[in-house]
């Protein structure tokens, strides 16, 4: 397995498969690679797709003192830009992977293509607050505390290998107690409002309806924000809509990279 080194010296674990213009996929809160495993295939049949573990999760190393910060994991995902030959990629991030995504447009505007924000929130300085009883059901670790709140219990039922491909994922490569609380503590610093504006990158923002992780409230605050995003929701989605609703979800994102190839 490649590592890339992030500026602190920590081993950032990726990933590279596929053909095509780069894509880089950028996970969420305390999550590793592994969470774009169920739809991964379906950008690696028209992109180079770049997956990677941030600081504290999957492969790569787990600092447990280091302040982690959204911006940071932008760096980090520089380094995996540079450690694969990347000059310039689409950028697709969901949840806190979107929040890294703004900073990525933002301190990187050169290395990114067209950028996809995924169930993300500007920042709960301006953004719209999720529900107090999900907090604990986040911070917790526990996946199946979380479950309810990533897809329907339909789908759920009807996806049991999925399900287990994911908790078995987590049990081969856990987070640190202290890391989680570091991504954590990360995601809901996150504020990039007032330089949302300076995103020059052709931007979609797409979100599950039934959202309350990040409530689907704080798309139309980003895609407003940022000069000509689109806008796409998926009705009935939640958390992890591009699970549950992965024919949807993927096809809308490809359409929109497309659309917006990557300048050489």
């Amino acid at each position: 397995m490649p590592f890339a080194i992030a500026g602190d010296g920590a081993r950032i674990s990726y990933e590279v498969m596929g053909a095509g213009p780069p894509l880089l996929l950028v996970a969420g809160q305390a999550s590793d690679r592994s969470v774009w495993a169920p739809v991964r295939d379906d950008f690696a049949a028209h992109h180079r797709v770049i997956v990677f573990d941030h600081h504290g999760t999957g492969e790569s190393d787990k600092p447990e003192s280091a302040p982690y910060s959204t911006r940071g994991f932008a760096h980090d995902a520089i380094a995996v830009l540079d450690a694969a030959g990347v000059a310039r990629a689409h950028v697709y991030g969901i949840s806190m992977g979107g929040r890294i995504g703004q900073w990525l447009a933002i301190d990187h505007a050169a290395r990114v293509g067209a950028l996809v924000l995924g169930c993300t929130t500007p920042g709960n300085a301006h953004g719209v607050r999720r529900p107090p009883a999900v907090d604990p059901e986040l911070a917790s670790g526990d996946p199946m505390r979380l479950l309810p709140y990533l897809v329907s219990p339909y789908w759920a039922r009807a996806h049991p290998e999925v399900l287990a491909a994911q908790a078995a994922a987590a049990a081969r490569h856990p987070v640190p107690p202290g890391a989680r609380r570091l991504h954590y503590a990360a995601s809901e610093g996150h504020d990039a409002w007032d330089r949302l504006p300076e995103i020059a990158a052709p931007t979609l923002v797409i979100h599950g309806s039934a959202d309350e992780v990040n409530v689907a409230a704080n798309a139309p605050l980003l895609a407003a924000r940022i000069p000509g995003a689109e806008l796409r929701v998926i009705a009935g989605g939640r958390h992890a809509y591009f699970w549950e609703h992965r024919a949807e979800a993927s096809a809308r994102v490809l359409a929109f990279l497309a659309a917006h190839p990557i300048a050489t």
